[in-house]
């Protein structure tokens, strides 16, 4: 099993900055893909950024030039800077991990989510 941590969100004022993170353990071979998900209320979980490959990555549109994915996997670590924030962004945000096991079994992990507010 592959487990997700995350760290970060919080309440932030309108323009303001967070950064999340999160870290992955267990029976890790490979990693495919990291990413970030979030999921406001009443609405569907959606993608905000993704890496795949190691260095190829993809960014919803809505917060293209604000928001910024990096990733170590060496450490199994995953990043999301996110600036110029405003009160759409406000959402429970979510770490995605999928690859292989140590028995090269694929996995697909989520983090436990992470609170972010964005107060106008």
């Amino acid at each position: 099993q592959v487990q997700l941590v995350e760290s970060g969100g919080g309440l932030v004022q309108t323009g303001g900055s967070l950064r999340l993170s999160c870290a992955a353990s267990g029976s890790i071979f490979s990693i495919n893909s990291m990413g970030w998900y979030r999921q406001a209320p009443g609405k569907q979980r959606e993608l905000v950024a993704v890496m795949r490959g190691g260095d190829s990555t993809t960014y919803a549109d809505s917060v293209k030039g604000r928001f910024t994915i990096s990733g170590d996997n060496a450490k199994n670590t995953v990043s999301l800077q996110m600036n110029s924030l405003i009160p759409e962004d406000t959402a429970v945000y979510y770490c995605n991990v999928q690859g292989r096991t140590k028995v090269l079994a694929s996995y697909c992990s989520w983090g436990q989510g992470t609170q972010v507010t964005v107060s106008s």
